[in-house]
């Protein structure tokens, strides 16, 4: 089969199967990752997609082949191999995964020990060029093959994940669950006999036919299903997944979808009660909210910019107790710094039955005092022309311009953040105000036509 470049990414590796990603580069993968990494023990996984376990067997060759041992999870979530990779003390860690794309997508995510991610910064283009030439360590008699252990890490993972909760803090709740046939539905299930909440369960069986459409809740089309069950059943909280877990979206007890912007700050709130003054990060796509929370909860607010891979690099450096984004990417110090779709939803729960109020009053406030036009993606020819004539048109009367990640600008009721894509000719926008629905509605009209012309 050809070896191309396409399925490597700036973070990870994700591509079409077979004509992207397939078993002869998945093998190459594993023979360059001992290369380059130098790793003698590693932990491999994969999600619940078809072509997941053909891959984990080329993959897995082409490591004990280089004379690594490999610890084989089996059927798992992204975290779990972190949690793994980390709590093992292990070299390194590969996940088999492409998340939320559609069926025929497969990919890998890597780490180094620690769960450090590995990025096209930190050896992933390094990655790519031995894989696409062929250009490893040749195998020789003197290697000798490494071996392959199967280890069940599902009971070490809960404990961890409960030290998070106060259980004698929770009380009997209704939740609908919605795996969306992805891998959460098992960890769902694990944590249930320690846990005192009602689960209502939809999509929840492992299906990598995705009988019920990609696991992808940022889609509106998706989101009407956990809704629905929601208003249903009168529960108290919806909670959906994408594939492999390592986001979670949540819906308030009317069906509401509630913005991943909106849970940075409540989170923040949650590990500032525990921990004052601890630092917390967040990104530069809307940030008011997040900043005036941990501002009035005693903690300190540090900007990063977007992407697992610089949050988690800032968040060692800062010592912060955790991280957050508003693509619903929420990053824990205790969790290896790493990103976990199962630990917000536990946080959100203790504070529901804490507060004693429903979810959409703990939320209601703090949309009406921020509300945001939700990221809006615009293809465009020239992304840099376009950002240069927006920085023209806005820098009159801006009291504050950042470049930490794409371009925001600040004024005193409004401000917003355009940024390029890693990936495709995309601008993404983001606009948010102070207590002004119409103003940042106007406001998001007018640089939309700026942006598409």
């Amino acid at each position: 089969m050809e070896i191309k470049r396409a399925a490597f990414k700036a973070y990870d590796i994700r591509g079409k199967v077979p004509e992207e990603l397939n078993e002869a580069i998945a093998y190459r993968i594993g023979r360059a990752f001992v290369d380059i990494f130098e790793v003698r023990k590693v932990a491999v996984g994969n999600d619940i997609r078809l072509s997941g376990p053909a891959f984990k067997s080329a993959l897995i060759k082409g490591l004990t082949e280089m004379g690594c041992d490999v610890v084989d999870i089996g059927l798992c979530g992204t975290e779990q191999i972190y949690f793994a990779t980390a709590h093992l003390k292990l070299d390194g860690g590969i996940m088999i995964t492409a998340s939320h794309n559609p069926k025929d997508y497969n990919g890998m995510k890597l780490v180094r020990a620690e769960s450090r991610p590995i990025s096209s910064d930190t050896g992933l283009k390094e990655l790519e060029e031995q894989v696409v030439t062929g250009a490893f360590a040749p195998v020789n008699g003197d290697i000798i093959p490494g071996t392959v252990t199967y280890v069940d890490i599902l009971k070490d993972y809960i404990e961890h994940l409960l030290t998070y909760v106060d259980k004698a803090a929770l009380k009997p709740l209704k939740v609908v669950v919605n795996a969306g046939n992805g891998g959460a539905g098992a960890v769902i299930d694990a944590l249930e006999p320690y846990l005192p909440f009602e689960f209502i369960k939809v999509n929840h069986q492992p299906d990598g036919n995705f009988p019920n459409g990609v696991p992808n809740p940022l889609l509106i089309e998706n989101r009407e299903v956990t809704a629905k069950v929601v208003r249903e059943n009168g529960a108290d909280v919806g909670i959906a997944w994408d594939g492999d877990f390592d986001r979670c979206f949540l819906f308030d007890e009317k069906g509401d979808f509630i913005e991943g912007y909106y849970l940075v700050g409540f989170l923040a709130q949650a590990f500032l009660q525990r921990q004052p003054g601890s630092k917390i990060i967040y990104d530069p796509r809307l940030t008011w909210n997040t900043i005036e929370l941990v501002e009035k909860a005693g903690g300190i607010p540090v900007l990063s910019k977007s992407g697992h891979a610089f949050i988690k690099e800032r968040m060692r450096k800062e010592d912060a107790v955790y991280g957050g984004e508003m693509s619903a990417h929420h990053y824990f110090k205790d969790f290896s710094y790493c990103d976990s779709g199962m630990i917000p939803w536990l946080l959100v729960l203790e504070i529901l039955c804490r507060e004693g109020k429903p979810l959409s009053v703990l939320m209601r406030e703090r949309v009406a005092c921020y509300p945001v036009s939700g990221e809006i993606n615009s293809t465009v020819v020239d992304a840099k022309a376009v950002i240069q004539q927006i920085e023209e048109k806005y820098t009159p009367g801006a009291l504050k311009i950042e470049r930490v990640d794409g371009l925001s600008m600040e004024y005193d009721k409004w401000r917003f953040n355009v940024r390029m894509s890693n990936t495709e000719p995309v601008l993404r926008l983001n606009v948010e105000s102070r207590c002004d629905v119409k103003l940042m509605e106007e406001k998001t009209k007018e640089l939309l036509a700026l942006i598409q012309g």
